[in-house]
């Protein structure tokens, strides 16, 4: 059996898992005090525990002990005309509104694609599983299927495996190939293991040529299921998922945390911080 010390757990790694926002953000929202344990605004190193309550931006959560169950991950087939945004300024529709609801965590988007591309996107409701897989170290393969217009020539393909100098560095395609169509409507497929802004239409646009459609069909292990219609969901098979979590260096047996934060809807009072007695208002 766990001891009390082991069923606590810093709020950065807790809030992160939960997939509310990043380690480095909440951090942030630490440090900037906008973070609330149990009434008293929290501090950096600060804990929690199974019965704790939070407060961050705008919602509520409570603390409550953990299960074994492991993390689940939908692969989703994003169509064009959508954000990969919980909400937009622009009130254009969000790929989120498609996924189905979770009752104690909520989807984090393992990558962006942009509101013109199509195509795989997976979802999981483990921040730590998304953050191994999405950062560059992990150096996960991006497949993207391109119809580009006008021929490309042998000198350009070179320059595009070779690397292409962007405003933020230099970008290239770890493999790209031809993939059949006439002139005009040219398709390519390309492999990169970096997941910047726009990456892909950048470095063609670089070179001249226009995309007339993009579509990311691989991420890491993971297939776009030529079956799966735009807008639809599916899960992540579990021979897939024990390969996404050796690419993400992460153990499956430490996904069983001992604490989880589930929404809390009720108007309690403030639970007094441990170890201090509460006091008269």
């Amino acid at each position: 059996m766990l001891d009390k010390r082991e069923m606590s757990e810093r709020l950065q790694k807790l809030m992160a898992r939960a997939g509310i926002e990043s380690r480095r953000k909440i951090e942030s929202a630490i440090t900037a005090g906008e973070i609330v344990l149990n009434g008293e605004v929290a501090t950096l190193g600060a804990k929690a525990e199974a019965g704790d309550r939070l407060r961050y931006a705008g919602k509520r959560y409570r603390v409550a002990q953990g299960s074994a169950e492991t993390a689940r991950v939908i692969a989703y087939h994003k169509p064009e005309g959508k954000v990969t945004t919980r909400s937009d300024e622009r009130n254009r529709p969000t790929v989120f509104q498609d996924l189905p609801r979770l009752k104690s965590s909520r989807w984090v988007a393992i990558g962006r694609l942009d509101y013109n591309t199509s195509g795989l996107l997976l979802f999981t409701d483990n921040g730590d599983l998304a953050n191994g897989l999405m950062h560059p170290s992990s150096e996960v393969e991006r497949e993207y299927a391109c119809r580009v217009r006008g021929p490309v020539s042998d000198e350009d393909l070179k320059r595009l495996h070779d690397g292409i100098e962007l405003e933020d560095g230099i970008a290239k395609f770890q493999r790209v190939w031809f993939d059949g169509g006439t002139d005009n409507n040219q398709w390519y497929r390309v492999v990169l293991t970096e997941g910047r802004n726009r990456e892909v239409r950048r470095v063609w646009a670089t070179l001249g040529y226009q995309l007339s459609r993009l579509i990311r069909v691989r991420y890491g292990p993971v297939d776009l299921p030529g079956w799966l219609r735009a807008g639809k969901i599916t899960d992540v098979e579990e021979g897939l998922l024990t390969h996404l979590y050796e690419v993400a260096g992460i153990s499956p047996k430490h996904t069983e945390a001992p604490l989880r934060l589930e929404f809390d809807s009720t108007r309690r009072g403030r639970k007094p911080a441990r170890g201090r007695r509460p006091g008269r208002r």
